[in-house]
């Protein structure tokens, strides 16, 4: 998928071997352009960019929930995961590691890394809108 902002794009990879429930979710909420003007509600730099959320309050989200899906990746600079209030709450919020986290490790879903684009990650200031979120096949 190639994410659009404000500041750029970035392309991210998706690790459906890993997360295959997360991948589909992301991909059919891409479908309906749901991602189309939220916000980077939260930053936190060196640490993570999140979105996905239309209330751009962190509390908004999907009218569904999806089955957490942990993995042996490691939460590093550039991967992707999905955002949770806990076990089995995952729904479209989501994020992107600017820095290395193993506390992360474990704790939430891993769907993708960053293939291109990663300077765009770490430019990325809260409230930067999503222009344009394009599935590749």
């Amino acid at each position: 998928a190639v994410v659009t902002t404000e500041k750029g794009s970035f392309e991210i990879q998706f690790l459906p071997q890993y997360a295959p429930i997360s991948v589909g979710s992301f991909c059919y909420l891409a479908q309906l352009n749901f991602f189309k003007g939220l916000v980077f509600h939260r930053v936190v730099p060196g640490f993570v960019i999140q979105t996905g959320d239309p209330t751009g309050t962190g509390w908004g989200g999907a009218e569904y929930q999806i089955t957490s899906e942990f993995s042996p990746l490691n939460f590093d600079i550039g991967f992707v995961g999905m955002a949770s209030a806990g076990k089995d709450t995952e729904g479209s919020q989501w994020f992107v590691m600017q820095g290395n986290y193993p506390h992360l490790d474990g704790r939430y879903s891993i769907f993708g890394k960053i293939k291109t684009g990663i300077e765009t990650v770490f430019n990325t200031g809260q409230t930067d809108k999503i222009l344009k979120l394009q599935l590749k096949y």
